[in-house]
């Protein structure tokens, strides 16, 4: 009996590794790399350790001060700067989703044929994706001014990025038939789009706006804290004036819309898709 043949068991004596010695090599690499940047970012804070100390009892002292809350200034102030807060975050969405769905078509290289094209407008949507909210909110507050117009356009531009890649990526997945057999009946480009492609991504659109719009009430509270209205302008008064029972009252009324918009996108979605 031959070597090859006889030795059944040489199967079961064979080592199993996990990772090849590249891999090994390659993760402890990257551990390094992990462990030396946090390093170098806690010596590259300035972190006065006295303060951290002190952190609990200055936190202690404050939810006393906020206790309990001024429940009376809800109705004067809080709400009316609470639907400010709304019309921005409903708003922005809407413009958003307006300038950002052409440019989801031209990312679309199934739509958009045109390399250039592509690049541009990834460009594009990258461009707005990297800039945060509140910067976005203090360059329009230079001009227009502060109010909610800053707010809704820093919304707006802020959402472009991640509705146009979202729905750009949703194009990109669709299935191809639909679309080409009404190319090859004759139909028109307008056709293609409502009959075949539309009926692909509307839930992805669906989910994506439903999705954006509750993100976008989180962050429209904080705008006013650069001047671009909502109840970020009454939070930030409340704070300068070290009026902190009213600053608990706008805390929970920010928690209570929050917890009410999560409940409203989540119902509203359930019976759209």
């Amino acid at each position: 009996m031959s070597a090859t043949t006889g030795d059944t068991l040489a199967p079961l004596r064979r080592e199993w590794i996990r990772h090849t010695p590249a891999e090994r090599l390659t993760r402890w690499v990257m551990f390094l790399i992990v462990t030396a940047a946090v390093v170098w970012a806690v010596r590259t804070i300035d972190i006065i350790p006295e303060f951290l100390a002190d952190a609990p009892e200055q936190m202690g002292d404050l939810l006393l001060r906020m206790w309990p809350p001024d429940i009376t200034y809800y109705g004067t102030t809080v709400h009316g700067a609470l639907i400010e807060t709304l019309h921005i975050a409903t708003l922005g969405t809407f413009f958003g989703f307006i300038m950002a769905i052409p440019l989801a078509l031209l990312a679309a290289r199934n739509i958009c044929r045109f390399p250039a094209l592509n690049a541009l407008a990834q460009v594009g949507l990258v461009a707005s994706r990297s800039v945060n909210s509140l910067v976005w909110a203090l360059i329009f507050v230079a001009v227009f001014g502060p109010g909610a117009a800053a707010g809704v356009f820093a919304i707006a531009f802020r959402s472009i990025g991640f509705v146009g890649k979202l729905l750009a990526e949703a194009l990109e997945e669709m299935n191809a038939g639909p679309r080409e057999a009404l190319r090859a009946a004759g139909a028109p480009w307008g056709a293609e789009m409502l009959k075949a492609v539309w009926p692909q991504i509307r839930p992805a659109f669906w989910g994506v706006a439903l999705f954006r719009w509750d993100i976008n009430v989180r962050e429209s509270a904080v705008l006013g804290l650069v001047g671009a209205g909502g109840i970020g302008v009454v939070l930030e008064d409340a704070i300068n004036f070290f009026q902190w029972d009213q600053v608990a009252t706008i805390l929970l009324a920010i928690l209570a819309v929050v917890l009410i918009a999560e409940i409203v996108v989540t119902r509203v979605r359930a019976r759209l898709l």
